[in-house]
């Protein structure tokens, strides 16, 4: 047991990349088979909200409502709610349907890149231009960048893929919905980024996470319904015809509770960067089922710009660490420290996950 105890958090990161390349290909399955995607959105954050309810209504969760909200708080977690989730999922799922599975699982390790920029604009990120693990945070964001411009903009030859389910077909429409697909992806990583920084204000006004979650998650819900029925004017839209399709909002809307407390017991075992190593490893993932198993077109401009997207990450990772070891070593005093150490780890640790997800934010701040 001992043997396996210590290898467990490796088996369940390993297992949480599997759930997030499943989940970007059976949504993308369940979109091309008619799913609207502001539909999609507010089922999926309506059944999120509806799993964590039974944990918002215990006595504990009351007490510390009356405790820590107030309307700087509610007025925070609207507009996170709107950034983060509304804005960030209605552009990705829609960027899902138009590009590929791969390039939204390729795009979402442009977070830890852009976090980076937002954060330095913002000021919580110092850059020195003579320190080698900025430097590196630099070009980690450039390989990055430059790696989803190369997906979006580059395709090159079709790479020769293996067809063992020739009844199973996600490729997508190809030509200028590629292009507008990878725009969208891009503009949900910048919404996602938004929304960690926006993480660090949140954590201060409300100490309890899972009720500022929950609360992101109502938020959004409602956000999302009031932009679906602004958008779908067709009704019908709203009704899911096929077992896929209910199925898939089912999966994705109770996978986000699910993957939060898999990603909190495993932050609280090693800690965020280690989480964030495996990101990459669901792109990967993603591309071996869809091109060996359902024939969804590959380019070599696409390879080329997801291995710049990774190593682009890995650098900006190493930046971080190094950053972080630093900054333990130099600390001189312990009270100092731990608050420090906090508000930093508030922006390391959303470099977690790659899916566009409101819970993941509770995970992060639980370290």
């Amino acid at each position: 047991m001992g043997g396996l105890a210590c290898h467990l958090p490796l088996l369940v990161m390993i297992g949480l990349q599997v759930h997030y390349a499943a989940l970007a290909i059976f949504t993308r399955a369940a979109l091309l088979d008619g799913l609207s995607t502001t539909v999609f959105v507010v089922y999926r954050q309506g059944i999120a909200t509806l799993s964590l309810a039974p944990m918002f209504f215990s006595p504990k969760r009351r007490q510390s409502m009356k405790n820590s909200m107030g309307f700087r708080s509610f007025t925070l977690m609207f507009v996170t709610a709107l950034v983060g989730v509304t804005a960030n999922q209605n552009a990705y799922f829609k960027g899902l349907y138009y590009s590929s599975s791969t390039a939204a699982t390729a795009m979402s390790n442009l977070i830890p890149a852009l976090t980076f920029v937002i954060a330095a604009i913002a000021g919580f990120e110092k850059i020195d231009v003579r320190s080698l693990r900025s430097m590196a945070k630099i070009l980690g964001t450039i390989c990055c960048v430059s790696g989803a411009l190369t997906m979006a903009l580059v395709k090159g030859q079709k790479l020769l893929h293996m067809e063992f389910l020739p009844s199973l077909h996600l490729t997508g429409t190809g030509g200028d919905d590629w292009l507008l697909g990878c725009l969208l992806l891009l503009a949900s990583s910048v919404f996602w980024s938004c929304w960690m920084i926006l993480q660090v204000p949140i954590a201060s006004s409300c100490q309890d996470h899972l009720l500022s979650t929950f609360w992101m998650c109502l938020f959004s819900t409602l956000q999302s319904a009031i932009f679906a029925l602004l958008s779908e004017p067709n009704l019908q839209a709203w009704i899911l015809p096929s077992p896929l399709q209910i199925s898939c909002s089912l999966y994705a809307g109770i996978g986000i509770a699910v993957s939060f407390f898999i990603q909190s017991w495993c932050i609280s075992e090693r800690g965020p960067l280690y989480c964030a190593m495996f990101n990459p490893l669901a792109t990967v993932i993603t591309a071996l089922i869809t091109a060996t198993f359902l024939k969804e077109e590959l380019y070599i401009g696409s390879l080329i710009g997801a291995v710049g997207v990774i190593a682009g990450l890995y650098i900006v990772l190493w930046g971080k660490a190094k950053e972080f070891e630093e900054y333990k070593q130099e600390a001189p005093q312990s009270n100092m420290q731990n608050n420090e150490i906090s508000s930093r780890i508030d922006l390391e640790e959303p470099l977690l996950s790659s899916e566009k997800s409101e819970n993941v934010a509770e995970a992060e701040n639980k370290v």
